[in-house]
């Protein structure tokens, strides 16, 4: 017997200092107790943004002001299949109420487990919020130009840059793999110190990867890989540049995907770029948070929320 798919959508409420908003299910409800994200049924003819300020008035009495769509992905319960519509609510008018008699609870997302249960559903949006919003990719070329690079990863440090990527494939030294793991080491040691991640790109030995946190897969080296290659505490990314891409980082369960070229580049003067309206069709089929690449600069970050990006990956943007 087929299970019931029922299509919801979801407010992610956050506040400037990063807390979100949390809610108990009344009695008598499946899952009574379980903690949630406020949302609720999409109604025939509605968009999902229609939707989501209907659900949180009558769930909250709070109206929408701003909210970008996010994350869509798929949860099978027991007794059905939720398709989720993840949009953030950054400004909204009135004060949360539970209108249904719910708790209600501000929490950083990774202490929301000490509330109580979590409803399944919610688990991967709650890690996947803290994952900044902002990912700087080096460029550094030789060891002659690490201290300036290094100086400038300080100041980026500094402006609350808190995701890296080494990404060297032209590194040009004659000790190539000795004098950029130094140099690896290095960054992610200043990296650890201001509470920022450092992900080394496939490109470079496996061996690596571990040693910081986590690994960039360029799309063809993920297709070799069959499952996850790290644990649950380190990140994978996965480099795409189609839907196929996309939905194989869900196969190796990777916990973002960056996309692009999305606007023209120097470096890709050959290829036309997806554009705003491919990569926000693109990144709505994604499952999982999408970082728009190529062309990206911090003023664009608003625009790529809009269209449905995490945030925004890139070398020369910063």
């Amino acid at each position: 017997m087929s299970k019931p798919h029922i299509h919801v959508a979801v407010g992610v409420i956050i506040r400037d200092n990063g807390e979100i908003l949390l809610g108990q299910r009344p009695k008598g409800k499946p899952w009574e107790d379980w903690w949630e994200f406020p949302g609720g049924k999409i109604e025939a003819g509605e968009t999902v943004h229609q939707a989501l300020c209907r659900e949180l008035k009558e769930e909250l009495d709070i109206t929408v002001e701003q909210a970008t769509p996010w994350v869509n992905f798929v949860h099978e319960y027991p007794k059905n299949i939720v398709h989720l519509a993840f949009w953030k609510v950054t400004r909204w008018q009135g004060t949360p109420t539970g209108l249904e008699n719910q708790q209600l609870a501000w929490t950083q997302p990774e202490t929301a487990e000490q509330l109580g249960q979590l409803l399944p559903a919610s688990l991967p949006p709650l890690k996947w919020l803290g994952i900044p919003n902002r990912y700087a990719i080096s460029a550094i070329g030789s060891a002659a130009n690490a201290p300036a690079w290094l100086e400038k990863l300080d100041s980026l440090l500094d402006r609350g840059i808190r995701l890296f990527q080494l990404r060297e494939p032209n590194w040009d030294e004659g000790t190539k793999a000795e004098s950029l793991k130094a140099l690896m080491l290095e960054i992610h040691q200043r990296c650890q110190q201001k509470g920022a991640r450092l992900l080394i790109n496939s490109i470079h030995p496996k061996a690596w990867w571990s040693l910081a946190d986590g690994v960039q897969l360029r799309a063809q080296d993920a297709l070799l890989l069959e499952e996850r290659p790290l644990p649950e505490n380190k990140l994978v990314g996965i480099s795409a540049h189609n839907l196929a891409d996309l939905l194989y980082a869900n196969i190796l369960q990777a916990d973002f995907a960056v996309l692009g070229h999305v606007l023209p580049t120097a470096s890709h003067p050959d290829q036309a770029p997806l554009g705003w309206e491919t990569f926000a069709q693109l990144s709505a089929e994604a499952g999982l948070p999408v970082f728009a690449i190529g062309g990206m600069n911090e003023t664009l970050i608003p625009t790529a929320q809009q269209n449905g990006a995490h945030g925004i990956a890139g070398i020369s943007g910063w």
